[in-house]
């Protein structure tokens, strides 16, 4: 292995990790969705209390994936950002009106009313979760785009990639990244509820309606990420050679998938509050690997449908290998950010939260 594919490896390694983790922090859309659940109504201040208080680390690891990509693959951020516009234009104004929500919700002078931009947050969690998950799917499935290269030529039109009339959003006819975007939205409900369970103290019934919540929509999830899991490896078998060759991420893979259920086991059976913690090490193992694997071992992680001859590779859509092993002696201060995160995390949900903490 040469300097450059090493290199390529090493960002591509990192791209998942923090797609990893930004799946993880969809638990604030998950809890969002809960907000007009008939169960849980009598709580809506304090589930927008608990969740409000990580919403920004959700927007901020997603704006980190679309810049640690632009880094590191141009050409994926070119093709598919630029390409498949309107459908992440629809994921970003989603996660917009979020912030919008959580600034005037309770804002003095608010004339639209807090049930207003509580709608406004349940929209961003069904939608933002479906549609990222859609956007994801293309990774897996393909998605209907040529690149040429030549067109950086044409001063008419200097576009690498040429996509199809609706620009991404044809992806969300594709019922196999439907799949997978309803799938994260179910787990993004479960964990959702499993945070609200760890973060949130209040009376017996909260915590029953949650733990009902933690059954249902796990058992939802586990139903669909069979039947996704199922298509994935039909239709693309070479997840699985990448798995099995590439076997430390098939063992992760393997053990992420029994920690993400023990978690929901837990949620919903036990009275520990650690499900959460169970099912989110869970989450980040099980996206790490598939998402090493759609990369690593040539795989092409972007696969064309129109001009399979187009399709991404890690080594076709990285920058130059100055620009990585720059990026690599940043990417030494990762673990201090990691650290601090941690810490602070740890100074929020100190104690949970109650009634007395809403303002």
């Amino acid at each position: 292995m040469n300097g450059l594919e090493f290199l390529q490896n090493y960002w591509w390694l990192i791209i998942s990790l923090v797609g990893a983790i930004l799946v993880f922090m969809l638990f604030v859309q998950g809890g969002q969705t809960f907000l007009f659940c008939k169960s849980l109504s009598p709580y809506t201040d304090l589930i927008t209390a608990s969740i409000g208080r990580k919403w920004e680390l959700t927007y901020t690891t997603l704006v980190l994936f679309g810049g640690a990509f632009f880094a590191s693959f141009p050409l994926f951020y070119s093709t598919s950002f630029g390409g498949a516009y309107w459908l992440w234009m629809a994921i970003l104004l989603s996660f917009v009106i979020q912030a919008v929500s959580y600034e005037y919700r309770r804002k003095k002078g608010n004339i639209y009313g807090a049930r207003f931009y509580e709608t406004l947050l349940l929209l961003n969690g069904l939608l933002g979760c479906t549609l990222l998950g859609i956007a994801v799917g293309t990774m897996f499935f393909g998605a209907d785009f040529t690149v040429s290269k030549s067109n950086l030529l044409d001063p008419g039109q200097p576009v690498i990639s040429q996509w199809g009339p609706l620009h991404g959003l044809e992806a969300i006819a594709d019922w196999r990244c439907l799949l997978l975007g309803v799938t994260i939205l179910f787990f993004a409900r479960t964990l959702g509820a499993l945070y609200l369970q760890n973060n949130v103290r209040s009376d017996h019934k909260f915590a029953s309606a949650i733990r009902r919540a933690v059954l249902v929509n796990g058992l939802i999830f586990a139903v669909l990420f069979v039947a996704f899991v199922i298509v994935l490896l039909a239709q693309r078998p070479i997840y699985l050679t990448n798995l099995t060759t590439l076997w430390w991420f098939g063992f992760l893979f393997v053990l992420g998938v029994i920690l993400a259920l023990l978690g929901i086991y837990t949620g919903a059976f036990t009275k520990s509050k650690a499900g959460i913690w169970w099912s989110g090490t869970g989450t980040i193992l099980v996206v790490l690997s598939l998402l090493a694997a759609a990369g690593l071992n040539g795989n092409s992680y972007l696969p064309s449908i129109t001009d399979p001859a187009s399709s991404l590779t890690i080594a076709n859509s990285s920058s130059s290998e100055y620009t990585l092993r720059t990026m690599a002696w940043v990417s030494i201060a990762i673990p201090f950010v990691v650290a601090y995160i941690t810490y602070v995390w740890s100074k929020m949900n100190k104690g949970g939260i109650t009634k007395q903490d809403i303002h």
